[in-house]
């Protein structure tokens, strides 16, 4: 597997000192192989992303040897997108905007994007959970279309009640979903603050999932990356090496008080260990 770090823990101390260069070249430092981004470091629609700061991210990854892994936190800048809304139009607005992002991404070389966004998917008051099912469906099916041709993967990610999620909470359901839709480019996500809190056990969900599992993200259950908390890494990477996982373990983190080189530093010695202590 490939290691990568989301940009948002650089962008979170100093967005004017951490430029995007400065993103991909400290990312070479610390030994990682992807960068992944997060639009809303950029701007807070993507159509306001210029063709400039596309090309220097082409520039940047090609500079550094790290790879653009893939785009993820999707929906944090927009207002008004939700994927499950009983409106029409905001259903088809928000599934229009996911198009674009898939464009987005192919454009500066990344492989995949993370399909997350809690406060963007959850079923409203008076939605039906089998309404809301097949808007969101329909939705990642849409995204997953417009990347067919470039083999750009669309990952469904479960997550846990603490992200303020009511719908697909767990691994299972996500590849129930991309298994209807039946697309080779959409697939889960399986993120590991969500698992430990969501999952019976994690390492089997990862195990299950394998033939629909594109992406992974690795995060402490203390919301730190790894090894600031208590999770334990080792059945994790050895679940992903069970099932021979090829692509991305990226590390991303929602707590940006540790210094972010530090976290970032901490994080990929963690799971190097766990790593070689996995395989034995």
């Amino acid at each position: 597997m490939k290691l990568a770090i989301c940009n948002e823990i650089f962008y979170s101390e100093d967005a004017a000192e951490w430029t995007i260069e400065r993103q991909f070249a400290q990312a070479a430092e610390l030994g990682f192989e992807g960068l992944e981004i997060a639009p809303f470091t950029l701007a807070d629609h993507v159509d306001k992303i210029t063709e400039a700061q596309k090309r220097t991210i082409v520039e940047a990854s090609a500079a550094s040897g790290v790879a653009v892994a893939g785009i993820h936190w999707l929906l944090v800048g927009p207002d008004g997108m939700h994927a499950t809304d009983p409106d029409p139009e905001v259903r088809e607005r928000t599934a229009a905007y996911l198009e674009a992002l898939v464009r987005f991404g192919i454009e500066i070389g990344g492989s995949m994007m993370v399909v997350g966004s809690p406060k963007q998917r959850d079923v409203r008051p008076g939605v039906a959970y089998e309404d809301a099912w097949v808007w969101f469906k329909d939705a990642m099916a849409r995204a997953g279309e417009a990347g067919l041709d470039a083999d750009f993967k669309v990952c469904i990610e479960p997550l846990a009640v603490e992200t303020g999620n009511n719908f697909l909470l767990r691994a299972h359901e996500a590849v129930r979903m991309a298994a209807e839709i039946d697309m080779p480019n959409v697939g889960v996500i399986l993120d590991t603050y969500s698992g430990v809190k969501e999952e019976r056990d994690l390492p089997t969900s990862i195990r299950n999932s394998k033939d629909y599992l594109f992406h992974y993200h690795c995060n402490d259950d203390s919301g730190y990356a790894p090894g600031i908390g208590d999770t334990d890494f080792v059945p994790v990477m050895r679940a992903l090496l069970d099932i021979d996982f090829q692509r991305y373990a990226s590390i991303e983190v929602f707590k940006m008080d540790v210094p972010a080189v530090e976290q970032a530093r901490t994080g990929i010695e963690t799971l190097k260990r766990a790593i070689e202590t996995a395989r034995g």
